[in-house]
């Protein structure tokens, strides 16, 4: 059993210590909120996450988990101490780092052992040698220390199963035995361990982030192609999908990517190429296709309905992709606003993030549920591809509406049987309903 610290206990941090605590770690994690961790300390998940709560529960009765305010308290008996606190977006696309600075810094003022930092959250290329000058400016003693880059891979909504069942561990660090030692944490995964140096583990999380962005740029292009030319992107994709060297993932077309991820990393990234007189152009094309693939959700319903001006327009689904409550660079907040800038009023329904889209959308009108959403709509937006979506009772849904609107943008419908139901019905990419 080691003794390990987590600082920061958002998505990333909280699911980082309680995994490691599942395995069997004493964990302590840290926050400056405090309403946060009074929350968890009373079983209350600030952030919705399948399995999350069940496993938190069960490492804080057996003792391997614990919550607290204080960095004292955190690194009184850590041998490794993750730092896992936001790095938002900057003005200029930049990461910004300020969290980590504090994070570094009140470590090193708390230390008084040796220890391993390990830097979780993702951070631009040079971020673990900048944490190393600074824990030797803050640290009162002079405790030996090493920081070792862990990137990580985690999913929303499948965060858990990605840390306990990963596809790989990346590790960077100049200090080899370091690493070496946060290597053994991951022992019992039973997954391919890459060690290398501190710039490479940082640069890895960028590259995945921007490629996996990438591929879908790329089949929403492909998509609004097929539209053009007939074809249907759902079997194009699949055809493509069999070449070995392509794959399946990331190929579904639609409303484009969101999230804390994808958008922020893609730009980051962007901003160190330019930093450093490079010129990263197919970066900046995957960022403008993905923002026009907003907007052409928002002109497919003002061309089905002839004008937006005094309609009803719901949206099935807030957060950015299912099974989270994330809202953080969600499609549908930008969809919403083109919508009511042409004059639409804007409804709409999440299963799981509700409250926090009250937060983000005060002037979209919430709905109970989908049925709810439906009735006396002018048309309907799908917008997260939710399970409960694919399973509604669509005649009752047409019937609910005013209008007979259905704009498709996660392709969870098949055009034929939604026409026959009296819909007008547009996915995205699927060309062949033009014929």
């Amino acid at each position: 059993m080691k003794n390990i610290a987590v600082i920061g206990v958002g998505y990333v941090g909280l699911v980082t210590g309680v995994c490691l605590a599942d395995l069997g770690n004493r964990v302590v994690c840290v926050d400056i909120l405090e309403e946060k961790i009074e929350k968890l300390n009373q079983g209350e998940m600030p952030i919705y996450e399948p399995g999350l709560e069940d496993l938190v529960e069960r490492n804080v009765k057996a003792g391997r988990l614990s919550f607290t305010t204080s960095y004292a308290e955190g690194l009184e008996a850590a041998d490794f101490v993750f730092i896992a606190v936001g790095t938002p977006e900057g003005v200029d696309g930049e990461a910004d780092l300020r969290h980590v600075r504090m994070a570094a810094r009140s470590i090193a003022e708390e230390m008084t052992h040796p220890m391993i930092i390990v830097n979780k959250a993702t951070v631009p290329v040079g971020t673990g040698d900048w944490v190393a000058d600074l824990i030797r400016q803050y640290r009162n003693g002079n405790d030996d220390f090493a920081v070792v880059s862990n990137p990580e891979f985690l999913r929303e909504g499948s965060a858990i199963s990605d840390f306990l069942d990963p596809d790989r561990v990346v590790l960077g660090s100049l200090d080899l035995d370091a690493a070496e030692k946060v290597a053994q944490l991951y022992l019992p995964l039973r997954t391919t361990i890459m060690i290398t140096d501190l710039r490479t583990a940082e640069m890895i999380k960028y590259a995945s982030n921007a490629f996996l962005a990438t591929r879908i740029s790329f089949i929403n292009e492909i998509a609004n192609i097929c539209e053009a030319l007939g074809a249907d992107v759902k079997e194009v994709a699949t055809g493509m999908g069999y070449d070995a060297r392509i794959g399946q993932g990331y190929l579904d077309a639609g409303v484009g990517y969101g999230g804390s991820c994808f958008p922020k990393d893609v730009k980051a990234l962007t901003y160190m190429a330019e930093t450093k007189g490079r010129h990263p152009q197919l970066l900046r094309a995957v960022m403008d296709i993905n923002d026009d693939q907003r907007r052409q959700v928002a002109r497919k319903v003002e061309s089905a309905l002839g004008s937006l001006e005094d309609k009803i327009v719901g949206l099935l689904g807030l957060a950015f992709k299912p099974n989270t409550d994330d809202m953080r660079e969600a499609p549908a907040i930008y969809i919403a606003e083109l919508l009511r800038a042409g004059g639409a009023t804007v409804r709409g329904y999440d299963p799981v993030a509700e409250e926090v889209a009250a937060r983000v959308m005060p002037n979209v009108e919430l709905s109970d549920s989908a049925y709810d959403l439906a009735e006396g709509c002018d048309a309907l937006v799908v917008v997260t591809d939710w399970n409960e979506f694919k399973n509604l009772d669509m005649a009752r849904i047409r019937n609910l509406m005013r209008g007979n609107v259905i704009i498709d943008g996660r392709n969870i419908y098949e055009p034929v049987p939604m026409r026959e139901l009296g819909f007008y019905y547009r996915g995205v990419g699927r060309g062949y309903e033009l014929v």
